[in-house]
């Protein structure tokens, strides 16, 4: 197992615009956070859109607004106050420290939030509950073992290695690819709903 690295100076030093940010993150973590999580996903969609879906000048500007506003004001709030929780934890060995981080971070917080994800977006579309019932029921499994496939690995060194301030910004990049995914799923769904509607 490699040591943890306990200061994020070493990390940091090379560049000073990572120095900057690291140094925020210390001093304001959550709105720092929150901020990172809400360019991120916005960051996300707006790839997804035209980087896969070759949306061009049909830009959904409303989509990437509601995936912006999800990343900052509610999974940036919530995985910032998860990841202080799983910090405090401790345990006997480093070792064990990362095997049970891991694993609480997949197999308690992480289902929560695909389910949140696709019941929120569905509300935020003005689907409703039912809207979001169902869309929750079709698409939850597929996408939980997805993300499972990218961030176990992802968190094993997440926890392993990377400061504890740093944690939240790593998987944030990471996110950053997952993002698009989902925003491309979501939207697949909400052009589905739709059509269902017209027809």
């Amino acid at each position: 197992m490699l040591p943890a690295l306990t200061t994020g100076s070493q990390f940091t030093q090379s560049c000073p615009r990572l120095h900057c940010y690291s140094a925020a993150l210390i001093r304001r973590p959550l709105i720092v956070q929150s901020a990172t999580a809400a360019l991120l996903f916005g960051a996300g969609d707006i790839i997804a859109q035209q980087a896969i879906e070759q949306q061009g000048k049909n830009h959904d500007y409303m989509r990437t607004a509601r995936l912006t506003l999800y990343g900052g004001a509610l999974f940036g709030p919530a995985l910032t106050k998860w990841y202080q929780v799983l910090n405090r934890i401790k345990f006997a060995s480093p070792t064990r420290g990362v095997i049970y981080r891991v694993w609480l971070d997949q197999a308690l917080f992480t289902p929560v939030v695909v389910g949140f994800f696709f019941g929120t977006m569905s509300v935020m579309e003005g689907k409703g509950i039912s809207g979001a019932v169902e869309r929750i029921g079709e698409n939850y499994q597929p996408t939980l073992i997805r993300n499972w496939g990218v961030f176990i690995p992802t968190q094993i060194v997440n926890f392993a290695i990377v400061p504890h301030h740093l944690r939240f910004g790593f998987v944030c990049v990471v996110s950053l690819f997952w993002n698009t995914y989902l925003s491309s799923v979501n939207a697949q769904i909400h052009k589905g709903d739709k059509d269902k509607h017209t027809n």
